[in-house]
């Protein structure tokens, strides 16, 4: 009789249990986290407005997070409710003066503005936006709010409709959305509602400090390629009601804000038309557009966010590698100073919210440990804590979370994150599933790192080893490093993945017969690819909302100038070829790799088409191990619990059957059926 087996069984469900017994993160407990986000500081710095989110169950009705308003205390550190329950209201914003609270709620099938003034919420409607409002902002005079509003549809539409001939003109007889001044009196009682743009599409807006100016963005028409691509900052004289001036931005943009004089604007965006992320910064003299940039030439990150402190010093949030970092930057002199580093500071904070003099900041921020939470600072040493919203988390075991590097195979660093097993030992061997961020324009922050789809600690858990790579194209790293991709799909980018594999088995304890791979968007495609093209690496994937054909996916994505000015570089028509090879169902005959697929249904981005290409090819090629599962109503990910329920425990499951337990790949898939784990109370 051979005793080893036994004794390995054994030795097995022990370490197990052990893992068990430590209270590890569960998939039902990633599904409750609570997420948190800063909306504004008080003009005075001593209150804060921030907002938390609470997923739905699995027995409530399909949907995203119930969302929930607080009002924090700065100087006794005490939060309470903003609203009451009962009050359907949302989005608001305080008046310059810190005297007035606006917020929107539905009147009539039409959202409106309203506002409280003092402690006795009583509140008053502003607006009467005919077709409701979309977004709003105080002006800073206090006498007015600016707000976007789409189109009407007209009576003869609706009837045409309702006759059964409301037909689709795709990327025609589009409804845009403009801009509207809305005038009241000292009771807020409405004056006069104006109409500022016309034949453009708004997207976004800013007031100057003074209330004098206004600067938005705006394309010709209101799809979703041309707000990444095409956008121009529009600066509108609210006293003259002129346009003065349309900035000649080019590409991708972020945000953007008046200097306090308003002579002055600041923008991030990218570095030029082919630039995929929001990179670079720049100034603007609003009274002749030229623009400077004043970025560090080649500058290693990214950066996202600035704004004015005083008409002589810039604020800006770039991101270096893995860790975020706030700066101020002084125009004359050039002199730049680090106020806060991630890494000194413990936490991956957010773009801030501030008081009007700058001496109180506000953020969301996370850790490898707490999935998010609001930080404020004052300046000086580390940000404090303010909220608690997941406490649960404390008495978890998490796997350890480290930062690592490699050199790819041309010799160049790679970064990434790697979440070690809970009980992880040297010189033993574990089974790896690699994240792939999607993009490629993103990258990993070395903070929390788990959600639905990639569930990083609940695989720690299970004794997973999890890898989340900043491979080439990813953001955080320079423009040039960003560019690495470009024109080049699936090329060195998907091989530092290979060699990510590579580096992990040699140095970190991965098996090299059990690894997996997952991600979402271009994260799927580098599923895809691993499926079929490195199927050699990988015994599994799970491949969300990814590309597996590059030729028809270039003809359904909604983001098609974007592909091209940011990606291929050049017209289909002249890349046939490599587009052909550099598609997963190219190399989909060649696969070994037990492969799960799924998405959403009317992903307009990814069209639903790409799943079933590579379903069918691999089904044609009699692949044993195939699944492609579609979520009703969904698109670019899934927004309502139910979907990411499913998601999450059919990802699992998958990985489990074929990487952890080695599963044949030519033998039962995993249940089809997993309903019995969602948590569902039955009524039968």
């Amino acid at each position: 009789m051979n005793l080893k087996f036994p004794l390995l069984v054994a030795l097995m469900m022990f370490c197990i249990e052990a893992i068990h017994a430590q209270n590890v993160l569960s998939p039902a407990d990633l599904l409750s986290l609570k997420a948190s986000r800063t909306v504004q500081m008080h003009p005075d710095g001593n209150q804060l407005i921030y907002a938390v989110y609470t997923p739905r169950t699995a027995n409530e009705k399909p949907g995203g997070s119930h969302g929930k308003y607080m009002l924090a205390n700065l100087k006794t550190r005490e939060s309470k409710a903003l609203f009451a329950d009962s009050l359907k209201a949302y989005s608001p914003l305080w008046n310059a003066a810190g005297d007035a609270l606006a917020f929107k709620m539905v009147v009539e099938g039409k959202v409106q503005v309203f506002v409280s003034v003092g402690d006795d919420f009583n509140p008053i409607q502003v607006t009467n936006a005919i077709n409701g409002v979309n977004t709003y902002a105080w002006n800073p005079d206090g006498k007015s709010f600016v707000y976007t509003s789409t189109s009407l549809t007209t009576d003869k539409e609706k009837e045409l409709r309702k006759r059964g001939y409301g037909f689709i003109f795709y990327e025609e007889n589009l409804k845009n959305d403009n801009l509207f001044k809305a005038d009241f009196d000292a009771d807020y009682k409405l004056i006069k509602e104006t109409q500022l743009s016309k034949d453009v599409n708004v997207w976004d807006f800013s007031f100057d400090k003074a209330g004098k100016q206004l600067a938005y963005t705006a394309t010709e028409l209101k799809l979703i390629d041309q707000k990444y691509m095409f956008r121009k900052i529009h600066i509108y004289n609210l006293e003259t009601q002129k346009l003065t001036q349309v900035i000649d931005n080019v590409g991708k943009l972020g945000n953007y804000d008046f200097s306090p004089n308003g002579e002055q604007l600041c923008y991030t965006g990218a570095f030029n038309i082919n630039d995929h992320g929001v990179s670079t910064l720049y100034t603007v003299n609003v009274d002749d557009g030229n623009i400077t940039n004043v970025t560090p030439e080649k500058y290693k990150g990214h950066i996202a966010w600035a704004n004015w402190k005083s008409d002589k010093e810039l604020i800006y949030l770039a991101h270096e590698g893995v860790y975020p970092k706030l700066f101020s930057y002084k125009p004359k002199g050039d002199k730049r100073t680090l106020l806060l580093d991630a890494k000194e500071a413990g936490a991956i904070f957010s773009t801030p919210v501030y008081s009007s003099d700058f001496k109180a900041m506000a953020f969301t921020g996370n850790t490898p440990s707490d999935m998010s939470n609001i930080y404020t600072w004052d300046g000086k040493g580390k940000p404090s804590i303010l909220s608690n919203i997941n406490p649960e988390l404390a008495s978890k075991t998490l796997g350890e979370q480290e930062i690592v590097s490699f050199e790819a195979r041309d010799g160049l660093n790679i970064e990434g994150l790697l979440i070690k097993p809970v009980n992880y030992k040297e010189g033993e061997k574990y089974p790896l599933v690699l994240y792939v961020h999607g993009g490629p324009e993103s990258h990993h922050s070395n903070g929390w790192l788990s959600r639905y789809s990639t569930p990083g600690q609940v695989m720690a858990g299970k004794g997973y080893l999890v890898a989340y790579i900043n491979y080439r194209a990813s953001t955080g790293y320079g423009v040039d490093f960003g560019m690495e991709g470009f024109g080049e799909p699936a090329g060195k980018e998907f091989d530092d993945l290979a060699d990510a594999i590579d580096y992990l088995v040699k140095e970190k304890g991965a098996d090299r017969d059990r690894v997996g791979m997952a991600g979402g968007s271009y994260g799927g495609y580098a599923s895809a690819w691993f499926a079929t093209y490195y199927t050699e690496y990988v015994k599994a994937v799970a491949m969300f909302v990814g590309i597996s054909n590059i030729i028809s996916k270039k003809g359904t994505t909604d983001i098609a100038y974007e592909e091209l000015y940011v990606h291929s570089g050049k017209q289909l028509e002249e890349q046939w070829e490599m587009n052909l090879k550099r598609s997963p169902i190219y190399h989909a005959h060649k696969s070994k790799t037990a492969t799960l697929i799924y998405g959403g249904a009317v992903d307009p981005r990814i069209d639903p088409g790409q799943s079933k290409e590579l379903y069918r090819r691999m089904k044609m090629n009699g692949h044993p191990a195939v699944r492609l599962v579609q979520y009703p109503g969904e698109g670019h990910g899934n927004r309502k619990q139910v979907g990411q329920i499913d998601v999450l425990y059919r990802q699992i499951d998958w990985l489990d059957w074929y990487v952890k337990d080695l599963k044949p790949l030519d033998g039962p898939m995993p249940n089809l059926d997993i309903s019995d784990k969602y948590g569902l109370d039955w009524a039968f």
